[in-house]
């Protein structure tokens, strides 16, 4: 399920990952920084070494901070005229053969008396070369160079996952925004990718939910209209919703006013059949709107607690059909308006979600939803409508059948 969208997504999230691989090789661990006084006593030949090694690391680090600290590092004899009169003293005596050139000697409490003066700490040119390096392993910068192309990428694919185009142009914008010249540590891009797509996705799906169960509270009986096009599975998504309602401890009747179409009634019949609920029909071509008008009363007098009333499938070029429904909406005013989409008729969900509004959308039922690889129907038509998603089916039987979670959705995507 959704197998070709979860691969899009995982192909981007590891294409930016592999930038940041890509981008820097990781180097060794900075070595401990040797106490102030050592620093201070060491020969200019030994410092201007290790400068050339700290190069073949990093370069461009060592250009930026090298005219100020070689000019702070003394020559040979100015070191010891600098030093305390008592260690140059204390030096000579352990070793006064020592030539100027080489490094002194120094007990480790002289550098301890050294640590304990409260004086401001001057960091060394090894220190500030050391920070540098390790902050650009750890923490690293994104350019929109490094981006874009793999930005590009996942926007192609979202498409070719059925999702719209303004729906992967959001995606594609959340994500640019959340990594361009973003610091981030190594070992946590993967991370902020996937989150970053998550919150986008999430942003999407976040429509005010619709609960049956508080609804059926609020009005008794509670009027269910069922929308959509021929072949979405809408009557048998009604029957489905019929079975949870049952399930769930409420009672409902069905209202047959496809009046339209051949067989149509046959077919709500023996889904009412098999989980025991009445029908209520007039003969084929009658007035669909006085079919429900008549199933509200008859809820009314029995004490029902909602009232499904399935409808002709329609499409925007057949004008009387589209009149018909505005009939019905307007004689019977339906507490709630449900649109049944196919999840693999692709792109043409948004036309369909966009047609039907005209009328008015409450929410969405997804069908064949366990044979849809794409899944980007389901992204495109929340954004449309800004409606909410209340049941997603996952076969032909009753049992399959859940509550849409955004969560677990998004979740699938991202696994």
């Amino acid at each position: 399920m959704f197998g070709f969208l979860k691969d899009k997504i995982k192909k981007a999230v590891q294409s930016i990952s592999d930038k940041f691989e890509k981008k820097e090789e990781p180097v060794q661990e900075p070595q401990e920084i040797k106490p102030v006084v050592e620093e201070k006593i060491k020969p200019q030949i030994e410092i201007q070494k290790e400068v050339e090694e700290i190069k073949k690391i990093e370069p461009e680090i060592v250009e930026e901070i090298k005219e100020e600290v070689l000019e702070q590092i003394p020559e040979t004899e100015e070191i010891e005229k600098t030093l305390a009169p008592e260690l140059v003293e204390e030096t000579e005596k352990i070793s006064p053969e020592i030539p100027s050139e080489k490094p002194i000697e120094v007990k480790p409490e002289f550098a301890v008396v050294e640590k304990e003066v409260e004086k401001p700490k001057k960091k060394g040119f090894f220190e500030k070369v050391f920070e540098k390096v390790v902050k650009k392993v750890v923490e690293k910068k994104l350019s929109e160079k490094d981006v874009v192309p793999v930005l590009n990428d996942l926007e192609t694919g979202l498409i070719e996952s059925d999702v719209a185009y303004e729906v992967a142009e959001k995606i594609k914008n959340d994500l640019k925004n959340n990594l361009l010249d973003r610091e981030i540590k190594r070992g946590t891009e993967n991370k902020i990718v996937t989150e970053s797509i998550r919150n986008s996705l999430m942003e999407i799906l976040n429509v005010p939910a619709v609960d049956l169960a508080s609804l059926a509270k609020q009005k008794k009986p509670f009027l269910i209209v069922f929308l959509g096009f021929n072949g979405s599975g809408k009557t048998t998504s009604l029957a489905k919703v019929g079975k949870w309602l049952i399930e769930n401890g409420y009672s409902c009747v069905f209202a047959a006013a496809d009046t339209f179409r051949a067989a149509a009634e046959e077919q709500l019949e023996e889904h009412a059949k098999r989980i025991g609920v009445k029908v209520i029909k007039h003969q084929y071509g009658a007035d669909p709107a006085a079919v429900i008008f008549d199933a509200v009363e008859h809820a009314k007098a029995n004490g029902i607690d909602f009232v499904l009333a399935d409808t002709a499938g329609r499409a925007h070029t057949n004008k009387n059909l589209m009149d018909q429904m505005q009939k019905i909406i307007r004689v019977n005013k339906p507490d709630l308006k449900l649109l049944v989409i196919d999840s693999l008729t692709g792109n043409d969900a948004v036309i369909q979600a966009r047609m039907y509004n005209e009328v008015g959308v409450d929410g969405l039922i997804f069908t064949k939803v366990d044979v849809n690889e794409k899944g980007g129907a389901i992204l495109s038509v929340t954004h449309e409508l800004k409606k909410p998603i209340l049941f997603i089916g996952l076969g032909q039987e009753y049992k399959d059948f859940k509550k849409f979670e955004a969560q677990e959705f998004v979740n699938l995507l991202l696994s």
